[in-house]
């Protein structure tokens, strides 16, 4: 059972991860907008960048040995959580719209609290079922009345499952994987999946790196791509192992539904969007949602 600050350590470790997330939405849009970086080039370059940097990383911590029996979970967590999770995603996206991308993404917290239920007997009780679905709206009504409406970008069948496959391959490592989780610390578990996922996607990606004029790159788009590789994939992937670490899968999932609001934050203050009250009324909805999902675990722990 983990302490009270551990716990506390869970909660802002995936705070910090998910607002970081949230504004790499609207950065990675202005990175791909250039035209230069494809979004499959942009998550070769997440895989590539996550590998070295967390080899590097690895190089300055307490070396950690792995038994040679959990490689097989390593390479199944990589499998889920990055590669599935990535190209169903990625491919999902260039299908359908914006909106519904962003719906699929908010569902994560249902299929992980569903299979948290079967596989690890977690209780759903109605205070979190509640809990989730307040949250679930929360989101959805900062997508439905963001600016995301207006790209014109239409709706996919196939975008939409693909975007939902991607959820729940996520829910999948989330709660099948938790034992590998928390036995490794965030450097040797990212260290081991990003290289996994790196020998199961590089492979094919040759096409995705040639012919990319990397000198056309404005410097606005450097740093934005800097950004992307630096805190979307490697500060963000190095926190938010603490909080799987910490806490149960589905609070984990519930933090999901901050990314919107920081997206929100930021689309604001570019002048992208404006403050209103349906978006103070989706904020707290959403806080409210993770407030009840988070005390209805301290009553399951009693």
């Amino acid at each position: 059972m983990p302490t009270k600050k551990q716990q506390r350590t869970g909660h802002l470790a995936l705070l910090g991860s998910n607002v970081i997330w949230g504004v790499m939405a609207p950065v990675s849009k202005f990175v791909l907008a250039g035209g230069i970086i494809s979004s499959a080039l942009l998550t070769d370059l997440r895989i590539l960048a996550g590998t070295v940097l967390f080899w590097i990383a690895s190089m300055f911590t307490k070396r950690e040995k792995v038994d040679r029996k959990d490689y097989i979970k390593l390479f199944g967590a990589a499998l889920f959580s990055t590669t599935l999770n990535q190209i169903c995603y990625v491919k999902g996206v260039s299908l359908t719209s914006p909106v519904d991308a962003t719906i699929c993404t908010s569902t994560l917290p249902i299929w992980t609290m569903l299979m948290a239920a079967a596989w690890l007997r977690e209780p759903v009780t109605g205070k979190k079922a509640g809990g989730v679905l307040l949250g679930l709206c929360g989101a959805l009504i900062l997508v439905l009345f963001g600016v995301h409406s207006a790209s014109g970008s239409t709706s996919n069948l196939w975008g939409d499952i693909l975007c939902l496959l991607s959820q729940v391959c996520y829910g999948v490592y989330l709660v099948f994987f938790q034992d590998i989780i928390r036995k490794y610390s965030p450097v040797t578990l990212m260290k081991w999946k990003y290289t996994f996922a790196a020998m199961m996607l590089l492979p094919f990606s040759f096409r995705d790196f040639s012919g990319v004029q990397w000198a056309s790159l404005p410097l606005e788009q450097w740093a934005g791509l800097g950004y992307v590789l630096l805190f979307g994939t490697f500060l963000s992937y190095l926190m938010v192992p603490l909080g799987q670490k910490y806490l149960r899968p589905t609070l984990v999932a519930m933090y999901n539904y901050l990314q919107p609001v920081a997206a929100a934050a930021v689309a604001i203050m570019w002048g992208l969007d404006t403050f209103s009250i349906v978006k103070v009324v989706a904020v707290a909805l959403i806080f409210a949602g993770v407030l009840i999902v988070n005390r209805s675990k301290a009553a399951e722990s009693r």
